[in-house]
């Protein structure tokens, strides 16, 4: 599992979440209780190669006219912001580099029908196939 302190980070920690995240109960804290909608597009900034990329993925976790009107997210669309926060996290450990994870995420992959791994990671099994790729990737495993 992703130290939760590196998936807070990729949510923008403290500043925007309000809060330490030192443990899985910390991060499962603040997700149930609805993350600040900044959380979200700062980890869509984070990895997206565009703010045109990152808007639109940002309106598939959130419909637009929704996300407008809130300032928190709901249980649910905090969970997905944290499963991509997490598959950034553990791709910029695993390539030890924003830019080289940022181009492994968005650039699709065979074994994922072709799709980006941040795509991919929209979906709960979606992002478990992610983690698996980045854990192969980590221990050397061929495909």
């Amino acid at each position: 599992m992703m130290q939760p302190n590196l998936v807070a980070d990729v949510m923008g920690g403290f500043p925007v979440l309000g809060s330490r995240v030192l443990s899985a109960q910390d991060l499962e804290a603040a997700v149930i209780t609805g993350l600040p909608k900044r959380a979200l597009r700062v980890t869509l900034a984070r990895a997206c190669s565009s703010a045109q990329h990152a808007r639109t993925l940002l309106y598939r976790v959130v419909p637009e006219a929704t996300y407008k009107r809130r300032t928190r997210l709901t249980p649910a669309e905090s969970e997905r912001t944290e499963r991509l926060a997490r598959v950034i996290a553990m791709a910029e450990f695993v390539w030890d580099n924003r830019d080289d994870a940022r181009e492994w995420l968005t650039k699709p992959h065979l074994e994922l029908e072709n799709r980006p791994p941040l795509e991919a990671a929209l979906s709960e099994l979606g992002a478990r196939r992610a983690e698996e790729l980045l854990d192969r990737l980590f221990y050397g495993i061929p495909a």
